[in-house]
């Protein structure tokens, strides 16, 4: 079997690279052979691939200057792109060159590849997506540059001390980035407070505090070309670095007081803002991000062009998701304030420019700021956002004057709700295009959320379907079904993923499925050795591995995957000598710190697990896992070894997902509603390849209508009723009886928000038809390879290029 990796020739020699990795442990990172440590072997061996990066990156840079082209600068909170080393490797065709390399070097790439921290830089799906968007740009050789923050910390480390989530500090540079080139000279003042001067038509912003932003620039290799981007991220500095005078007073705390204060503005991602201070500190990190990346984007046109006039010709800017709304009025400012556009002029390069993806419809995700918040801290801002208001209001009036409580629902500040301002509104009325990330998504967007939006700007609403870079998630997660794809169709379906498709005509071969089962095997035998190794926990491999990983969040509904675990601890009990399929549940995922029910639920799993894990009448049938820390890598590691992908949230609550499609393309079956991309990979996959189940979307609304009542439920379906009565007296709690009693509440008698018990028995039916199908190992694995085999769809590769075609319209450099 050949190696998944060797796809193209070698562009270097193992002895070149053995002396480039020698002489930068020795002249880089400044140590003895002798006395390397693993970290430092690391280190040289990043060094000497960023070198060979490098080169492409500086002629990938000047082709895009020498054609003048029109870019793309997609600005995003979140940059969750994971350990580079290994994907570095793979985009340049050197991972076999440097695995051997090391090898005659008495070290190992693997245990090398496991030493590199995941960049804490994102959370969730938002910024895996990002990740992904920023890979197919480079891969497809578009014009494209990514701008985030520098997170010092990423959001935190997760640890599980007696059943509870524990958060420590995830300091992730805590051995540098030797990825990152630090810009010592492009920095940029951001300005907070202050007050406002009116001298005419001209406004001038004064006493503000000032802190500064300094790029840090990473490279974004494509794959197998010399096409590259660059991630910019920006970490902030003090203006004002030491009062000297308090410290030569020896008022030393006092002394550094301003240059903290200043500083946290890129300290930690996503502060804890359950309080005033907090949200404040995450509206400083967002303008901070918009103000310094927009100075950015008009110093480095300005370079080229000479002029602003032509600004929306050569420039688009996407805003993925709110978070970076606030480079709206912060352009216009620019523009106005600072290169004399007149305010309509002004407005109408803003509106050509911008274009904003929404992620949610959930009316409690959806940001918004206080006014008074943001007359604070940014009010000449403040200010923009009331004249956008105003013209766009005015605009209102005049196609439709007699709808006045139309005025009311589409203004940019909601008076109703304690005067706050609406950013994803700002963010429609700004934008050219505005976009959903699936059929449904975006269905719903423009029948429910941008109703009124979608009546008025008609054209300006859009379907932009997620998609995932085979590269990262597939070529480099899963080499054993990597290797088995190239046996059978060749190398090139990492650059162009319909050619699975091709794998259909092995469907009826015994041979191939055997294959393909010896590869889920192999993988599921890794990750039982990592949790064997991290949790002392022993996995049986040749269980059906049940898998849901993803941020901790009521609508995800990890809590309704519990209730069937212990459904299915009962039965077992009560009938030990059936023919069960043993079954591992397997979760991960992160609580948001402040967010008590979702830390309850990661609780309540641990609690669960440690009663099923310790009977003796389970033994092997049933197992439960809890994997703290969830990360890049760990998906890396869980998404290949999955039997069946839980994608269960309540229908008309999931904008798209990801998740769902990396199990696909692995080779996982899907158990889940008919919520975000599931609706689409239904109709690829076809019905007998999925496990679908649950209300849909018009029937979730039809009993929010009705009036839902949970206790009916409860009440009429006797196992129901026996698992949430067991949660509710303590049977996994007994030292604490009462302590998911809220649970309970919540479930049977507060109005299940996420309407689980609505959707309890049609899941665990369906969950039955999950143990059957895996009793016929042939037929499970021919459906896991239709999965496969109708994923060439869900590429990110897919939706760049219809981003860059009906959003962004930009073409690819020629190289």
């Amino acid at each position: 079997m050949t190696s998944p990796f060797n796809y193209t020739s070698p562009t270097v020699s193992v002895d070149a690279l053995k002396h480039s990795i020698a002489y930068k442990l020795m002249f880089i990172v400044g140590k003895d052979p002798s006395i390397a440590n693993q970290h430092d072997w690391l280190n040289a061996t990043l060094f000497a691939v960023r070198d060979r990066m490098v080169e492409r990156w500086l002629r990938s840079n000047r082709a895009q200057l020498s054609q003048d082209v029109r870019q793309v600068y997609y600005l995003s909170m979140e940059f969750l792109i994971g350990r580079t080393l290994s994907n570095a490797l793979l985009s340049m065709g050197i991972y076999d060159d440097i695995k051997q390399a090391l090898d005659e070097m008495g070290m190992d790439l693997e245990v090398l590849i496991g030493e590199e921290n995941d960049p804490g830089l994102g959370n969730g799906g938002l910024g895996r997506l990002a990740a992904c968007f920023l890979d197919s740009l480079a891969t497809l050789a578009l014009p494209g540059r990514g701008y985030g923050i520098r997170y010092e910390y990423g959001m935190f480390a997760q640890n599980i001390v007696d059943g509870q989530q524990a958060e420590s500090p995830d300091y992730w540079l805590e051995y540098g980035n030797p990825w990152e080139f630090q810009r010592h000279n492009t920095r940029y003042k951001v300005r907070f407070g202050g007050r406002l001067q009116h001298e005419g038509t001209k406004t001038r912003w004064l006493e503000t505090e000032e802190v500064v932003a300094c790029a840090y620039d990473q490279v974004i290799p494509g794959f197998d070309t010399d096409a590259t981007n660059t991630l910019r991220l920006w970490g902030a500095q003090a203006s004002n670095e030491i009062n000297l005078g308090k410290f030569n007073q020896g008022d030393y705390f006092a002394a550094v007081e301003d240059k903290n204060h200043s500083e946290n503005v890129s300290r930690v991602l996503y502060p804890d803002d359950s309080t005033y201070s907090g949200r404040e500190l995450r509206l400083r990190q967002e303008y901070f991000l918009v103000s310094a990346t927009v100075q950015d984007i008009l110093t480095r046109h300005y370079l080229t062009h000479k002029t602003m006039e032509n600004l929306a010709d050569k420039i688009a800017i996407h805003l993925n998701d709110t978070h970076p709304v606030l480079s709206i009025p912060e352009l216009m400012r620019l523009l106005i304030d600072e290169h004399k556009f007149s305010w309509e002029k002004a407005w109408d390069t803003v509106s050509r420019v911008f274009s904003y993806t929404n992620h949610t419809l959930m009316s409690e995700a959806l940001e918004t700021w206080p006014v008074d918040m943001l007359g604070k801290i940014l009010p000449r801002h403040l200010e923009i956002i009331f004249e956008i208001n105003d013209y766009f209001l005015k605009h209102v009036q005049e196609v439709m004057p007699d709808d006045s409580a139309l005025k009311a629902r589409v203004s940019i500040v909601d008076e109703d709700h304690g005067r706050k301002v609406r950013m994803a509104w700002l963010a429609v009325i700004a934008s050219h295009k505005v976009n959903g990330v699936s059929a449904l998504h975006s269905d719903l967007m423009v029948k429910s959320l941008f109703a009124d939006f979608a009546a008025i700007f008609p054209d300006r609403f859009c379907n932009m379907t997620n998609g995932v870079t085979p590269r990262r998630w597939l070529a480099l997660a899963n080499k054993p079904l990597s290797a088995l794809l190239d046996d059978a169709i060749g190398h090139t379906w990492r650059t162009d993923l319909s050619q699975l498709a091709e794998l259909k005509q092995d469907i009826d071969y015994p041979s191939f499925l055997r294959a393909l089962q010896k590869a889920k095997l192999e993988n599921k035998k890794q990750l039982a050795a990592y949790v064997g190794e991290k949790l002392d926990v022993v996995l049986d491999p040749h269980s059906l591995f049940d898998v849901q990983i993803k941020r901790i969040h009521e609508y995800k509904r990890q809590l309704m995957n519990v209730l069937h675990v212990i459904t299915r601890y009962n039965r077992i009990i009560d009938e030990p000598d059936a023919n069960w399929v043993p079954r591992t549940v397997i979760f991960a995922g992160k609580a948001a710190s402040a967010y008590y029910a979702a830390k309850q639920i990661i609780h309540l799993i641990n609690d669960v697990a440690k009663v099923i894990n310790n009977d003796p009448r389970v033994r092997n049938k049933l197992k439960v896992v809890f994997i703290p820390n969830y990360s890049v890598s760990l998906a890396q590691l869980i998404i290949p070894a999955a039997d069946l992908s839980e994608q269960i949230s309540l229908a008309g609550t999931e904008a798209s997902g990801t998740s769902n499609m990396k199990f696909a393309l692995n080779g996982a079956l899907t158990i889940g509603t008919l919520d975000g991309a599931n609706v689409e990979m239904l109709e690829h996959v076809g019905a007998e390849n999925i496990f679908i189940f649950g209300n849909t979307t018009p029937e979730v609304e039809a009993l929010r209508k009705k009036g839902y009542n949970p206790h009916e439920y409860y009440q009429n379906d006797p196992e129901l009723h026996k698992v949430l009565t067991q949660i509710a007296t303590g049977t996994f709690s007994p030292e604490d009886p009462k302590r998911y009693s809220n649970v309970f509440d919540n479930l049977v008698n507060l109005g299940d928000y996420y309407q689980l018990l609505a959707d309890y028995r049609s899941y665990v039916d369906t969950q039955d038809k999950v143990d059957e199908l895996y009793k016929q190992p042939d037929e499970w694995s021919r459906r896991t390879l239709l999965n496969i085999a109708n994923m060439g769809y869900f590429s990110s590769d897919r939706t760049i290029g219809e981003y860059a075609e009906k959003i962004w319209n930009i073409k690819p450099i020629k190289l």
